[in-house]
């Protein structure tokens, strides 16, 4: 069935990739990003320009998910322009690199708010139009870094990832019964293809930073970032979790999965996170509340 799709953070990688597979599945799509007549105008040029060619509804919209205002007024004209808005695809995101010493503690909360806090922004935008109408889904863009391998000098950036992980699970239960469905998709460690690792951050305190760049720990930063390079095999295409949202967005009501991994590398997230779900899903039965692991109505 044919839906409404916001996708966060759409400007570039997994959410522009995610946005046009999603058009093309048939969905009315918005890829929202900031700065639409600013920064982002010739995204945004490029985005019509796109949907002309493939003939697909594909559109932008203006939404800076770190603004509450931004926020509210670019789900309003979504819901405005189609009299509904059925599915949000929780993308944004940000990426650092560096020790994790070397950050501030307002960096940290810089990326926190970016990777997290957004999604609280977006929900509380979202929810109650589709509390009212009975149904919804949320796709959240995780990562194998909440659970999997955790390399050197990327802390902050997975601490940011976990929590936005651990939001959406405690999301999932308390969406079941208003029929708003929930599926998590975990992409591995993709060195190509998206601008995570070109774009990333860095620390602000440069001499702390300097510091891990001598003594005990010289060549880490370098070895870190190769390892992962060289994890990622050659053959890995970002475009591969485009299509799992796609397929997620495409399958029926209570059909779709919890949770979908997309790990060229298999940095061994899948497995721990099996057994946190497990754990979960028999912590919900056990406490007689095994009725909020599917939506009502499934």
């Amino acid at each position: 069935m044919k839906q409404v799709i916001l996708v966060t953070g759409a400007s570039s990688g997994f959410g522009l990739l995610s946005a046009q597979a999603l058009a093309h599945s048939g969905h009315t799509v918005y890829a929202s990003m900031r700065e639409t007549e600013g920064r982002n105008a010739p995204r945004v040029a490029e985005v019509a320009d796109y949907a002309a060619k493939n003939g697909v509804d594909l559109r932008t919209v203006e939404l800076d998910v770190l603004s509450d205002a931004s926020v509210s007024a670019g789900i309003a004209k979504v819901i405005a322009d189609n009299g509904r808005l059925d599915t949000i695809v929780h993308n944004a995101g940000h990426m650092v690199f560096g020790p994790a010493e070397a950050f501030t503690p307002e960096q940290l909360a810089q990326l926190y708010d970016i990777n997290v806090l957004s999604t609280q922004r977006v929900n509380r935008a979202t929810l109650p139009h589709m509390r009212e109408r009975g149904k919804g889904l949320l796709i959240w863009v995780s990562s194998s870094s909440a659970r999997g391998g955790t390399p050197p000098y990327l802390a902050p950036y997975f601490a940011a990832k976990a929590a936005m992980d651990s939001l959406a699970v405690s999301y999932a239960s308390e969406l079941t019964r208003w029929g708003i469905e929930t599926s998590i998709v975990v992409p591995g460690a993709f060195t190509k293809g998206t601008n995570h690792f070109a774009h990333s951050g860095s620390p602000a305190d440069k001499t702390v930073a300097a510091a891990y760049e001598h003594g005990p720990y010289e060549g880490v930063a370098d070895q870190a970032l190769k390892g992962l390079a060289a994890l990622d095999p050659a053959d890995a295409d970002a475009g591969e979790v485009a299509m799992a949202i796609a397929a997620i967005a495409d399958a029926p009501f209570g059909k779709r999965p919890y949770r979908v991994y997309v790990d060229p590398s298999q940095d061994g997230a899948e497995e721990v996170f099996r057994v946190g779900d497990r754990v979960r899903r028999d912590m919900f039965r056990s406490i007689g509340l095994g009725d909020l692991l599917k939506p009502h109505g499934a």
